[in-house]
């Protein structure tokens, strides 16, 4: 497995966000900054049909009355949270369409999704933009835009910021960002993190259980007419990190709050190998550990 001689950061990573504001600071303090969004386009939000809103492996095979020990390895686990680290690509879409890199975190009924997507219909640009995705019991949207969105506490940074230039490549130097969902033992809130700094929350006692049974890495699309989009950087991996499209450092929290590096019970899963694959690597050199390489050409 090729590594490359550097890690270049995305400036999401950087522990302080003034960089995106004119005056290089960000918003008053006790203020968060708060994107505009028009009546019509948040109706075409909340108009978005079911099949083109977010979901997991879990969402598909999961039932609660029968779970296939080959399909979910990871069944009767307790987990408090996971990060990762992940390139920042630019997969090619179309309208209605949309191509994301993601942690999920699947608590009972409900999850939260976290890291960057291209998508037209959200953010009216083919640009790699963050954003975050939350279904909490009958209520499900991106960012803050219905009740189970996310509460933002940065005054320096909302969801939705270009997380571009994105990795060239074959570069030596790739762009990444980090991620993370954190539950607090104190309160069971869940934080998103973002570079190592807190971004915002969503109030624990809102979910329908108090842990997360189920974490995935990885990629999502979606069409609704063929041919399919890009996932990752629109090649098939090659397990070589300045090539693919990766995620690494993935971590989880155990049920006694505790991080894991080694995880053990976990599998690859795609459900379409002919326009995207994916491969996982457990044993891999630092500063790489546990790289998920994955993405296609879609084009099916």
């Amino acid at each position: 497995m090729g590594r490359p001689s550097s890690l270049q950061t995305s400036r999401a990573n950087n522990g302080k966000f003034g960089y995106l504001w004119k005056n290089g600071i960000g918003c008053p303090i006790g203020t968060v900054p708060i994107k505009t969004i028009a009546k019509d386009e948040l109706l075409k939000l909340n108009l978005f049909s079911n099949s083109y809103k977010p979901r997991g492996s879990w969402n598909f095979t999961y039932n609660k009355y029968n779970v296939d020990d080959n399909q979910h390895h990871g069944k009767g686990k307790i987990y408090n949270g996971a990060t990762m680290i992940l390139s920042v690509n630019d997969p090619k879409i179309k309208s209605l369409q949309y191509s994301s890199a993601r942690m999920h975190v699947q608590i009972g009924d409900d999850f939260i999704q976290a890291g960057w997507t291209v998508n037209q219909k959200l953010y009216s640009d083919n640009k790699t933009r963050s954003y975050v995705y939350t279904k909490m019991g009958e209520n499900q949207c991106y960012n803050s835009l219905c009740p189970a969105g996310i509460i933002m506490v940065s005054s320096t940074i909302s969801l939705g910021f270009y997380l571009g230039p994105p990795s060239v490549r074959g570069s030596r130097s790739g762009v990444y960002s980090e991620f993370g969902l954190l539950k607090n033992k104190e309160n069971g809130n869940w934080w998103l993190k973002l570079g190592g700094q807190e971004i915002g929350y969503w109030p624990g006692k809102k979910f329908q259980q108090s842990f997360a049974n189920n974490i995935e890495w990885g990629g999502e699309v979606y069409s609704a007419s063929l041919p399919s989009p890009q996932m990752g950087n629109g090649y098939f991996p090659e397990t070589h990190i300045e090539y693919d499209a990766v995620i690494f450092n993935i971590t989880i929290v155990d049920e006694n709050f505790k991080s894991v590096e080694r995880i053990k019970n976990r599998e690859a899963f795609a459900d379409n190998t002919r326009g995207y694959k994916v491969y996982d690597d457990i044993f891999v050199e630092l500063p790489i550990r546990n790289a998920i390489y994955y993405g296609g050409p879609g084009n099916i």
